[in-house]
């Protein structure tokens, strides 16, 4: 047996007992009346014959009562407990999940909250460890809070007021769940510290405590053990219509028209018709109806089985916007998850690119680029853009796109370049040898760099051999060495051919026409920063201002403003994008530049609860029921005790007092 507040009981036991004995030494103070007689009154006389104010206890039916239903109520009051397990203490890990998916309201008011409210039931279960309890020493948990990463709120601690107040700390996010990090974490914890003899541990192994709705992005990637893990599953229904995934274009050749485009998906088992909105700045542009198709069945790979998935529907909205500003793609509908009916994505005004080709002289790649929609095309010599970017290429060049032809300059100014023949050394890749009468063997066709490109007719007579950095992108191949490639260094984007264009057939297929344009293209994509749905939730934003830069202040989607200093070199951080929505940031006092946080997990949106975890083969069953309590507090039976003794001692008296 254990105590929650002994002190308590015996701080009243202390004031309490001693006062009610003493009223029983007490005398009573009678009131003096004139008699004609005094033989019926011997006793009153006896007792007017003492003169101390105390007289003998004598036995008495009425204290011995009312003491047994003081003790009950004070013994009450310390809260004594009943341990109904006998086990060895236990080390608990609490793993509370507060993803996106745990904001869903079809568990009332929610399933995190539903969550934390069965973990402090679990908190209750434990066993005290104090010097007045009988029954061995208690039991220790921990708290972690998991979504894209995990927190610790508690370590170890036997303290049930400690614990259920990291339990209450714990608040909603938007992001995805991961569960690989929270496990290192809590095994970290809970492996034992001490060791006995022959390398037994000093403590007992850990048990990890998920509660979650089984929603976790990366549980073929961790690996349990079995009894590691118990899962507490929280959620009944699958039914969310979700925005997955968001994407705004700029036309080419004509930069005010406007694409963008969703991925809507059901996880509902019935059809759903909404409401699809696009708005740019608040401002409504256009709404669309759609009827959205129920889930889907779907075999698996590998899988035993049918398995349900979410339907998609893309949807593509058309418009004309010659500005920049935010767009929103909304869905007018109500479900149990908000997170995910939006999704947003900031436009930069329209931009044709100002082109610079520096050659020695290739009319062929001449030609190519001017059939191209650009806003601007200088032909120039080596010479001439050395002297432009100056001799340590710290100069600012006036071009979006650098078409280098059989060139590679030792430095290079910040740009996007187009690279024919050997990559310059700035790119990170190198030329280790010449190579000769070379076709392409295999390419990307699916690339944005190569729509519409057929290389399968190229012959290079004259070629590089090239050894590419680490994450760069192959789009075609040689036999021995990549053809066409894509390096992305230092903000920069290089588009590596690894050959001579004048010593090939290239030039005279339409092909290097559509490739030129798919080129630039691509790099007005990227310098408008049209094409990006924004960051994922928990992602970083990172700022890279002018030198000089002091700081940045960010005003999260709720309003709240946060100061942050800027680093020496001019670069701003800031990494609590834990909700979803635009933020804006703004440097020393300037403009506030807008940067959409977007859920945009197709997995963490279907919310379909889990019955089960499979984990590499492991296969953790959801617990039945809540977590039941393995303690049992005693003091309501202490008080119907007492209730009851005080109703025997109304009847003695009020017995006497008839007799």
């Amino acid at each position: 047996m254990g105590w929650l507040t002994p002190l308590t009981g015996l701080i009243a036991a202390a004031i309490a007992v001693p006062v009610l004995v003493l009223l029983y030494f007490l005398k009573l103070k009678r009131r003096q009346v004139l008699v004609s007689s005094t033989l019926l009154w011997k006793r009153a006389v006896q007792d007017l014959q003492v003169n101390a104010p105390f007289q003998r206890l004598r036995r008495n039916i009425l204290l011995l009562l009312q003491l047994i239903a003081l003790l009950a109520i004070l013994v009450a009051l310390g809260r004594p407990v009943l341990s109904l397990n006998a086990a060895p203490p236990r080390r608990l890990v609490i793993l509370i999940d507060q993803s996106a998916s745990m904001r869903a309201t079809d568990v009332a008011p929610s399933r995190l909250a539903e969550a934390k409210e069965q973990a402090r039931r679990l908190v209750d279960t434990l066993r005290e460890g104090r010097w007045w309890q009988m029954g061995g020493e208690a039991d220790q948990a921990m708290v972690i809070a998991m979504a894209g990463r995990a927190k610790v709120l508690s370590n170890y601690t036997a303290d049930k007021v400690q614990l259920k107040a990291a339990i209450d700390s714990v608040e909603p996010t938007d992001g995805p769940t991961h569960l690989a990090e929270a496990l290192t974490v809590a095994r970290a914890f809970a492996t034992p510290a001490g060791t006995e003899d022959k390398g037994r541990s000093a403590e007992s192994p850990a048990t990890l405590e998920l509660f979650s709705d089984g929603r976790i992005a990366d549980l073929g990637e961790v690996a349990l053990a079995q009894g590691e893990l118990k899962f507490h599953a929280v959620g009944k229904s699958a039914d969310n219509v979700a925005v997955v995934a968001v994407q705004a274009r700029r036309a080419f050749d004509q930069p005010e028209k406007l694409s963008a485009f969703a991925d809507i998906a059901n996880g509902a088992a019935e059809p759903v018709t909404c409401d699809i909105q696009l708005s740019i700045d608040g401002d409504v542009r256009t709404v669309q109806k759609v009827t959205l198709p129920p889930r889907e069945t779907v075999r698996e790979a590998g899988l035993i089985g049918d398995k349900d998935k979410p339907s998609h529907t893309a949807v593509t909205f058309q418009l004309s916007h010659p500005g920049s500003g935010v767009l929103e793609i909304r869905l007018l509908h109500d479900d149990v998850l908000a997170s995910d009916n939006a999704a947003w994505a900031a436009l930069a005004p329209p931009r044709s690119l100002a082109v610079a080709l520096v050659t020695d002289g290739n009319s062929a790649l001449r030609a190519a680029l001017k059939a191209c929609a650009l806003a601007k095309l200088d032909v120039m010599k080596p010479a001439d853009f050395e002297k432009l970017q100056g001799p340590d290429a710290a100069g600012e060049i006036p071009y979006d796109l650098v078409v280098l032809d059989r060139w590679a300059p030792a430095k290079l100014a910040r740009s996007n370049y187009l690279v024919f023949g050997p990559p310059p050394e700035a790119s990170g890749a190198k030329a280790v040898g010449e190579i000769t009468n070379q076709v392409i063997v295999d390419w990307r066709s699916r690339h944005p760099l190569l729509n519409f490109v057929n290389l399968e007719n190229l012959v290079a007579a004259r070629a590089w051999k090239i050894d590419l950095p680490r994450g760069s992108t192959v789009l075609a191949e040689f036999e021995d060495s990549p053809a066409v490639a894509e390096v992305r260094r230092h903000g920069n984007v290089f588009v590596l051919v690894g050959f001579d264009p004048l010593a090939s057939n290239w030039p005279f297929d339409a092909g290097f026409v559509m490739f030129c344009y798919n080129v630039a293209g691509y790099i007005a994509s990227e310098a408008s920063d049209t094409s990006s749905g924004g960051l994922a939730v928990g992602q970083p934003i990172t700022f890279q201002a002018a030198p000089g830069a002091k700081e940045a202040e960010v005003t999260d989607p709720a309003g709240v403003r946060t100061r942050i200093a800027a680093s020496a070199s001019g670069i701003v951080r800031y990494a609590a994008t834990s909700r979803v929505g635009v933020y804006r940031m703004s440097v020393d006092g300037g403009a506030a530049r807008p940067v959409p946080v977007n859920l945009l997990n197709a997995a963490e949106s279907d919310i379909g609860p889990a019955d089960e975890l499979v984990s590499a083969g492991q296969v953790v069953k959801a617990e039945k029921g809540r977590p039941g309590a393995e303690n049992q507090e005693v003091w309501p039976l202490l008080v119907m005790l007492a209730l009851v003794v005080v109703c025997v001692e109304w009847y003695v008296y009020t017995a006497k007092v008839r007799l």
